[in-house]
């Protein structure tokens, strides 16, 4: 199995699992192609939190994903993770 098949897996792994655990806006997975970090991307929004709950970090921890720095906006937090 190639390394992008697996990643794109992990990465959409994890997505569900944050749509399971948090209220969410969106989520949604990026391919290489159209992520701006140029890897396969989680890039999702938050309802009604302030910072990245631990039930998120888990999830991307458990995938091996690297959080990347992202601005929230009023009442939405956006989280980005790499893998």
């Amino acid at each position: 199995m190639s390394c992008t098949v697996e990643e794109r897996r992990r990465v959409r792994r994890a997505a569900r699992a944050i749509q399971e655990e948090v209220p969410t806006e969106s989520v949604d997975v990026l391919a290489p192609s159209a992520s701006q970090y140029g890897e396969w991307t989680l890039d999702a929004v938050l309802r009604d939190t302030d910072g990245v709950p631990p039930e998120v970090l888990r999830e991307l921890a458990l995938a091996g994903l690297t959080l990347q720095p992202t601005l929230s906006q009023a009442e939405y937090q956006h989280v980005a993770a790499t893998v």
